[in-house]
């Protein structure tokens, strides 16, 4: 959206040629170069932009109050009307604001024409993607907040239901359901507060900076930001224009938000296996085999996993776009939408099926509880035991693989290996060890903060609860 180029006039589609210019492009050039599919859903943004804009030239005495007053209220009756689906937008305009821009002028003749007065489609556009992105971004954190729910409920059932956790993909330690839920969670607060912290740059107001060195007329800066929601305008007009870093953050959210998705998808993929069967996925949220009768496929998470990889993509286009601009408006930034919102969609999307698809898991607590038991991921325990006997952690360390490695020798757990066998490795091992090799006695001894003793999940669901309450407001 070049403000040397010409602009597609929406209510009559004749093309308005700036007086540079003695011929357009043909109809393939046209389509090449138009952005309105992707501008479209800008259209309120750009209206609320130009509404605060042109009362601000009514009140600086740059146009006449009454024509402003007239402006802007047929640009709200422009606005309700998009809306409720009486306007339809015309794909054949260039951009959104050749069409918000043609309607008003077909409506009111020349007056209509006075709204961009002291303004260039290089600052509307940076001020729409700020308005856009100021009210989305709050949306898809809500949906994290929902998810958060959703996980915090199924947590404060199972702060007893027994699983173990892995390292390598190798049974560890004794953890719980709960415990483990919990920390997807804290992935989600903080992809919450990536989205928030990108937010909080788009505070400045990016209006009145023109196509690139403001304007000779006496704008009102800050009374336009003041209108609009912002802190204030932006510091300087040549990177008002041509800044997308704020594009950029929101796709990096975006990027780890999806790589947390993933990683909890590749989790449910390999729990829903035989193999684990930890849980069982609603049949609305699974899928047949075309050749297998008895498959159950774990196609949502799995598609959200490989939908993670779209998103990488986007970023890196905007990254890509952006490497090589000088100062400061190039034609290269109407890539910019495509990307952000094809990573905020499809975003927004993978939270609400994933949130769906786990509210209504089933969880095979019996089997988690058996992952517990034959990899001897009580070792630890063993360990600590004898620390708190007075061996050096080394010592132990050595005195409990030593164990292991009997128990494998002799097809045994640390469980079922005999008091006299304990006492040939270490004689501080007495009749006590067996009350803390059980699987809950390993984890009600993790009494560290953020560990699985259920009274410290019970802290993280408490606090999590009052986060979840304090983001709804």
């Amino acid at each position: 959206m070049s403000e040397n180029n010409r602009i597609i006039d929406g209510g009559n589609h004749a093309a308005l040629w700036h007086g540079r210019f003695k011929e357009g492009p043909d109809a393939e050039a046209v389509a090449f170069e138009t952005s309105i599919y992707e501008d479209m859903r800008l259209a309120s943004d750009d209206i609320r932009g130009s509404r605060a804009h042109v009362k601000m030239l009514g009140k600086q005495g740059i146009v006449p109050a009454a024509e402003a007053s007239k402006i802007a209220e047929e640009l709200g009756k422009i606005a309700e009307e998009i809306k409720e689906g009486t306007l339809k937008i015309d794909t054949n305009a260039e951009d959104i604001h050749s069409f918000v821009e043609g309607v008003l002028t077909d409506r009111l003749g020349d007056v209509g024409r006075k709204v961009h007065t002291g303004r260039s489609r290089n600052d509307q556009i940076a001020l729409d993607e700020r308005l856009y992105l100021r009210h989305a971004i709050p949306e898809l954190q809500q949906k994290l907040v929902d998810l958060m729910d959703v996980l915090a409920g199924i947590a404060a059932s199972h702060t007893e239901s027994l699983m173990s956790g892995y390292t390598h993909m190798q049974r560890a330690q004794p953890v719980t359901l709960a415990h483990h839920l919990l920390a997807w969670a804290q992935m989600l607060r903080r992809d919450y507060g990536r989205l928030g912290d990108a937010a909080e740059r788009m505070s400045a107001c990016p209006l009145g900076a023109g196509a690139l060195a403001g304007s000779g007329l006496p704008l009102d800066r800050a009374m336009t930001a003041q209108e609009l929601g912002f802190d204030a305008p932006t510091e300087n007009s040549l990177d008002s224009v041509a800044d997308r870093d704020y594009c950029i953050e929101t796709a990096a959210a975006l990027s780890i938000l999806m790589m947390h998705l993933s990683r909890f998808c590749e989790e449910v993929v390999l729990w829903s296996t035989e193999e684990f069967k930890f849980i069982e996925l609603s049949e609305k949220w699974s899928t047949g085999s075309s050749i297998m009768p008895q498959k159950k496929n774990p196609d949502f998470a799995e598609l959200i996993r490989g939908k993670t990889g779209r998103v990488y993509g986007d970023l890196m286009a905007l990254l890509t776009v952006m490497k090589g601009l000088p100062l400061t408006y190039n034609r290269d930034l109407q890539e910019d939408r495509r990307s952000l919102f094809d990573a905020y969609d499809t975003a927004l999307s993978c939270v609400s099926i994933f949130t769906s698809m786990i509210a209504t898991a089933g969880w095979n607590t019996a089997r988690m509880k058996a992952s517990c038991f034959g990899g001897h991921a009580n070792a630890t325990d063993l360990a600590d035991y004898l620390v708190r006997k007075g061996m050096p952690f080394r010592t132990a360390h050595g005195v409990s693989a030593s164990a292991v490695r009997y128990c494998i020798e002799h097809g045994c757990t640390l469980e079922e290996m005999p008091l006299e066998e304990y006492r040939k490795i270490s004689e501080l091992i007495e009749d006590d060890v067996y009350a803390v090799l059980p699987p809950e006695a390993c984890v009600s001894a993790r009494l560290t903060a953020g560990g699985p003793a259920k009274v410290r999940v019970l802290e993280q669901l408490e606090n999590l609860h009052a986060f979840i309450k304090a983001a709804r407001k």
